[in-house]
């Protein structure tokens, strides 16, 4: 049996449920912006608040201010889902620096109220 999907669990950071409390700033390639809201986070990406989808696979620059960390990072947007009022859309980080990836996740797990040496998947965590 492959252990693919073990790695990726492991590499898992912690997950943290904004709903729409953060903003962030878009940019595509053609130099359009777009303002939207984060619905969750993770050190590997998240998931957008947009009206409209945009395509899969294409690369945008995302920018948003979490606790004490600003992240600006090329994102690749993944498939979107449709939700009530226009769609979620999630996206995977594609060149966030180790240094700010290690300050998001600290963030994150503050955000958790979670010592960072206590597993993102741990039962009964959000």
């Amino acid at each position: 049996m492959s252990q693919a999907p073990q790695l990726q669990r492991e590499k898992r950071g912690p997950r943290v449920k904004l709903g729409g409390s953060v903003l962030a700033l878009l940019q595509l390639q053609n130099r359009r912006q777009i303002r939207t809201r984060l619905s969750s986070l993770s050190s590997n990406g998240g998931l957008l608040q947009l009206d409209k989808p945009l395509d899969e696979g294409i690369v945008v620059e995302v920018l948003f201010h979490v606790g004490a960390t600003t992240v600006r990072s090329h994102a690749e947007m993944l498939f979107p889902m449709w939700a009530t009022k226009g769609c979620l859309q999630p996206f995977r980080f594609k060149d966030l620096d180790d240094g700010i990836r290690a300050s998001l996740e600290d963030d994150l797990n503050s955000l958790l109220n979670i010592s960072p040496n206590t597993p993102a998947d741990e039962p009964g965590l959000p």
